[in-house]
């Protein structure tokens, strides 16, 4: 490797490297210093006020001030994309949903005096709690009684009351109440307690209030409320004793005709043959107040990672990167739906993506750091050096924690000493990452992400439960990463090649492990499968340098030796099905389900979605939209499918043939796919 490469941020603050210990693939580090966990906190304290609602005048206020910190930072050209946003405009399979602005709501208990029905208790406020109104509410001004509805999705859970003109007490989430509610038997608004997000910690806190939305192509405006769980078991206890709760609702807010902002900007590459070439640095600005670690967090991150790498290349203490890097603030998911739709010519340009979704959640928070690999359906080298990085910053950060000693420790001045303790995940959805990933642009992504947290979409999501070491270790990660992949030449192959092997090995252990759990032939498949992966992996190195022949030759010895490890690999009885190949209409770019409107339900019908079994599937690592994402992944013009069928059954566990070829069936029906005899 050339001496422009050495690593841009060996971000060790606080401490005086020794140079026993450098990280992987950059074989030269160069401490900077330079990247600061309190530097992006502070950032992410001014996102932490607002209302962050898709096309809404404080996203908007968001957008400006990202345009404006990553100017200052120095980034080319760095502005915000507006795109319509009018409830009609279709943008691959996501339409474009209404802005939702809220001016202002509040909620009050009323209580008897003096024969009258007076204010007593305010249960809500926009303006101080802005999570506490239901995102996609509309106005309203209601007095009515409360009526404990159960969860609020079953027939059943109306059986006997009166619901019509009232307010409806409901545990599930707004939108899943108001067909039931609003629609169908003519309640007047909801107060939701929906504890959605359920991870261990669901239920603990009584206090916590948690976000709520409603349609955003409702056939009935409706309005919601979000209460806590302590409140709304004291309105049931309330109700069941036969007390009346009068309840007296002041809701303006509405959906409106506007634009999607996307925020971006780039660090143009020095290379005249490669600068046309991007990784980009993506992350979600959207998301209710306080909204700090999901996700004012990547957005903060991805900033201080233009700031530093930007300051470094001013200073000429780097080298400019090869590639172009380009940075990208959009609304979760539908904005980089948007962003790829409305400007076509930049995805054949992406070499790859780091993604960020929750990098910063402290102790309290309870959150796990995943560095996850894009899916199966897209093999690629690039998670590898992700997690070569990862392993590196685990390492250090043990040893400095265990011993107060490290070359790297990787601690901020005001953060923790913890461990990062990062685990290697296999593909989780949930994020950006599903656009670049699906298949209608085969984009690979390294996604870096917290799970669990304890407080995600609730009131305290806050910044006090952010930890700038654990930003700095995230943007470490992310940054090394990407300045390397911006870099790459045919010079560090041996390094990457290492990186593959290394990682292979342990998915080939994870194979082994899961293939003695199944039965012989789905265990013949697993292994069929995993061994041209492995190939894959390799083999994506191409879609950035080309790869010598010897190198060649040596990874194709390698995977046959892999054969070894894996057992018998009997050619296995031909998969069940017709042998049509099964390919994509290129018409129809995206997932079918993205953020508030699902393609596939809309085209084929509520009714006959509820039908397809495919959808309700939980398998061993894998429920039903996983399942779905991948089985239209797999849909290359190659594999048929009865392929299809087992390639997910490999990722996610067995799941029968027929179950798949439903889905399958119901994708052609509605054009998304068709055979190719």
């Amino acid at each position: 490797m050339k001496s422009w490469i050495v690593v841009l941020l060996a971000v060790t603050a606080g401490a005086t490297p020794a140079f026993g210990q450098k990280p992987p693939l950059l074989p030269e580090p160069a401490i900077a210093q330079e990247f600061s966990g309190e530097t992006a906190k502070r950032n992410l304290e001014f996102l932490a006020r607002l209302h962050r609602q898709r096309g809404s005048r404080q996203f908007h206020e968001a957008a400006e001030f990202i345009a404006a910190q990553a100017r200052r930072y120095g980034l080319a050209d760095a502005h915000v994309e507006q795109f319509p946003a009018d409830g009609v405009k279709m943008y691959g399979t996501q339409k474009a949903r209404l802005p939702w602005d809220a001016e202002f709501a509040e909620l009050w208990e009323l209580r008897q005096k003096d024969g009258q029905w007076t204010p007593a208790e305010r249960l809500a406020s926009f303006d101080a709690m802005p999570v506490t109104l239901a995102e996609d509410s509309e106005s309203g001004d209601v007095t009515a009684d409360l009526v404990d509805a159960g969860d609020g999705t079953s027939e059943g859970d109306y059986a006997g009351k009166d619901v019509r003109g009232k307010l409806v007490l409901a545990a599930a989430q707004p939108g899943e109440v108001e067909r039931l509610a609003i629609e169908r038997f003519g309640a007047a608004g909801i107060i939701s307690y929906a504890q959605n997000q359920p991870t261990a910690w669901s239920g603990e806190d009584e206090n916590l209030i948690r976000w709520g939305h409603l349609e955003s192509f409702p056939k009935a405006p409706a309005f919601a409320f979000m209460v806590s769980l302590k409140r709304a078991r004291e309105f049931r206890r309330r109700l069941a004793k036969g007390e009346t709760i009068r309840l007296h609702a002041t809701v303006r807010a509405g959906r409106h005709p506007g634009f999607y902002d996307v925020v971006t900007g780039t660090i143009p590459g020095a290379d005249p043959r490669l600068r046309e070439e991007e990784i980009v640095f993506s992350c979600h600005l959207d998301h209710e107040r306080p909204g700090a670690n999901d996700n004012a967090s990547g957005c903060v991150t991805i900033l201080e990672v233009a700031r530093a790498i930007s300051k470094l290349i001013a200073e000429g203490r780097i080298p400019r990167p090869a590639r172009t890097l380009r940075f990208i603030w959009p609304p979760e998911i539908e904005g980089t739906l948007v962003l790829l739709n409305g400007k076509p010519e930049m995805a054949p340009h992406i070499k790859a993506v780091i993604h960020m979704d929750m990098v910063g959640g402290g102790p309290n928070t309870k959150a796990v750091f995943h560095v996850t690999r894009s899916p199966a359906s897209l093999p690629t080298f690039i998670n590898d050096v992700a997690e070569a990085f990862a392993d590196f910053v685990n390492r250090e950060t043990y040893e400095f924690a265990a011993t107060g000693h490290a070359d790297y420790p990787f601690v901020a001045p005001e953060g923790g000493k913890e461990p990062l303790l990062a685990q290697f995940s296999e593909y989780t959805p949930g994020s950006d990452h599903d656009v670049y990933c699906e298949g209608s642009y085969g984009i690979p992504a390294i996604y870096l992400n917290d799970w669990p947290d304890r407080y995600i979409h609730t009131d305290f999501d806050s910044a006090a439960n952010i930890d700038p070491t654990k930003l700095l270790r995230a943007g470490f990660i992310g940054a090394a990463s990407g300045y390397f992949l911006a870099n790459l030449q045919a010079s560090d192959l041996p390094a990457v090649w290492q990186a593959i092997r290394s990682r292979t090995m342990s998915r080939i252990g994870t194979m082994i492990r899961r293939r003695a759990e199944l039965p012989e032939y789905e265990a013949e498949s697993l292994a069929r499968f995993e061994l041209p992966y492995e190939r894959a992996v390799f083999d994506s190195i191409r879609r950035f340098v080309p790869v010598p022949t010897d190198l060649v030759a040596e990874s194709w010895k390698f995977n046959e030796g892999l054969k070894g490890l894996a057992g018998s690999l009997g050619a296995g009885p031909s998969p069940a099905g017709p042998r049509q190949i099964l390919t994509r209409n290129p018409n129809v770019r995206g997932p079918m389900s993205v953020f508030g409107y699902d393609y596939f339900v809309d085209h084929y019908g509520a009714e006959r979605t509820a039908q397809i079994r495919l959808l309700k599937f939980q398998g061993l690592r894998g429920d039903g939209g996983e399942y779905a994402y991948e089985v239209l992944n797999f849909v290359d013009g190659k594999r048929t499918a009865g392929e299809i069928r087992d390639a997910v059954s490999a990722e996610f566990g067995p799941i029968p043939f027929e179950i798949v070829a439903e889905y399958l069936k119901a994708l052609e029906s509605i054009g998304v796919i068709q055979s190719v005899h």
